[in-house]
């Protein structure tokens, strides 16, 4: 286990937690030094943690930890694929939340996957651009759903 990976399980997020693969699409896709991770949602292993509308059925606090979870199942998905210690940077996450119309606090609720990945790559490589969305609907109901571009180490 690399030292990021055991970061991530001292964080609350044990790396044998993921979600199972998907039959469909790719959850990480590697395209040179660039590597896309697909939306995750809060899954713990195949129980969705946290669904419904920001904030009128799952508050801001609930959401942010929801985040969190998706940039983990993010995270190990790329520790399955090619390993967290080969990962130079974050360069982009962009968060989509399920909100009620005049909601206007997506950044925060975003918040919970960077200081995530912050905490699990440091300050330089896990800082990164970002953009929060908030959505009329996500799939499965969701209340947030989390993707990724990394950079592989040269």
């Amino acid at each position: 286990m690399s030292a990021r990976e055991k970061k991530l399980a001292d964080l609350g997020y044990p790396m044998d937690r993921r979600p199972p693969e998907n039959t469909v699409i790719d959850q990480v896709a590697v395209l040179g030094q660039t590597v896309y991770v697909s939306g995750f949602v809060p899954f713990d292993l195949d129980k969705l943690t946290s669904k419904g509308k920001v904030p009128s059925q799952v508050s801001v606090e609930e959401a942010t930890q929801a985040a969190a979870l998706c940039a983990a199942n993010g995270l190990r998905a790329v520790a399955a694929k090619v390993g967290l210690d080969k990962i130079e940077r974050v360069i982009r996450v962009t968060g989509y939340v399920n909100t009620d119309a005049d909601f206007t606090d997506c950044h925060l609720v975003i918040n919970g996957a960077t200081n995530l990945i912050k905490q699990v790559f440091g300050d330089e490589a896990g800082r990164h651009a970002r953009t929060a969305l908030g959505m009329g609907q996500l799939p499965l109901g969701t209340s947030v759903e989390v993707e990724m571009i990394l950079q592989l180490k040269g």
